[in-house]
């Protein structure tokens, strides 16, 4: 069975690249660890901007890294066994995890923190430049 794009439409035109980072954001899509993305307003001195907050708990600031790859903001949280400790339960494993999320152009990270068990990153989207650009139409003559 073929796949049909989602953005078929004729008149969006060069949106290739679009396409196939829908696919790969959905193809990575797990549950782990849980997230929210706010929106938070603007302030006296912040501009409007973006929150996500991942629940981290169990994971030391050591443990976590963020940085932007390719216009992607990867986070990643990677936990090492005890191998000291002998458990007689053991329902809270050591994991690993890595969370991407595509960020649009223009799109900037304004730093991160970690609090109580959530990392929260801060992202602004600067306000796009209204651009009219008027293009010049040759006329050719009559080719009769």
């Amino acid at each position: 069975m073929s796949r049909v794009p989602s953005l078929s439409s004729p008149f969006l035109l060069g949106f290739d690249e679009i396409e196939r980072v829908l696919d790969r954001v959905a193809k990575g899509a797990d549950g782990y660890p849980p997230y929210n993305i706010e929106r938070l307003a603007r302030d006296g001195k912040s501009p409007e901007r973006l929150r996500i907050t991942l629940a981290v708990a169990g994971f030391t600031r050591d443990q976590l890294e963020v940085t932007i790859e390719e216009s992607q903001l990867v986070i990643r949280g990677r936990q090492q066994d005890d191998k000291s400790r002998t458990y007689l339960h053991r329902g809270i494993a050591a994991r690993q995890f890595q969370r991407t999320f595509v960020l649009a152009e223009g799109m900037e990270v304004l730093g991160a923190d970690l609090k109580n068990g959530l990392l929260s990153v801060d992202l602004v989207r600067p306000e796009p430049e209204r651009i009219v650009k008027s293009i010049a139409i040759n006329d050719l003559g009559d080719e009769t």
